[in-house]
C-alpha cells in the first residue's frame, strides 16, 4: 500500500497568509511527480499554530525521488527568489516530517 508523509510546519499567525500564498503558487510542482497520489495543506483551526502538509505516495522511492529532484530544486532559487537569487524568508519557524504506511483505507460507499 501507499505511504504518507506529513510535514508539520510551525507558522506564526502573521506568516499564515504568506505560507498559504506560497503553496498556492507552487503550480503543480508535486502533482506531476511519479508515484504521487495526493496532497492537502491543512490549516489549524484552534489550539495550535501548526499546519500539516499531507502527501501520499505509491512508495518510499517515489517520495525520495521527488525530494531529491523537484522539491530540492524548488527550494534552491528559481521562481519566487528575491533579487540576486535570494530566497524569501521562510514562513514557518519549524518543521518536522512524520512518515506512515497505509495499512487500511476506506472511501465513501456508492449508492
Amino acid at each position: 500500500m501507499s505511504i504518507v508523509k506529513i510535514n508539520v510546519l510551525t507558522v506564526p499567525a502573521e506568516q499564515r497568509e504568506v505560507l498559504e500564498k506560497r503553496f498556492s503558487a507552487r503550480a503543480g510542482s508535486v502533482e506531476n511527480s511519479d508515484g504521487f497520489e495526493w496532497f492537502e495543506l491543512l490549516r489549524p483551526v484552534k489550539g495550535t499554530d501548526q499546519y500539516l502538509v499531507y502527501t501520499r505516495w505509491a512508495d518510499e522511492a517515489s517520495f525520495q525521488a521527488w525530494m531529491e529532484g523537484p522539491m530540492k530544486a524548488a527550494h534552491q532559487g528559481g521562481p519566487g527568489a528575491g533579487e540576486g537569487g535570494e530566497r524569501p524568508r521562510p514562513a514557518a519557524s519549524g518543521s518536522t516530517l512524520w512518515s506512515f504506511e497505509v495499512v487500511q483505507q476506506a472511501g465513501p460507499k456508492n449508492g
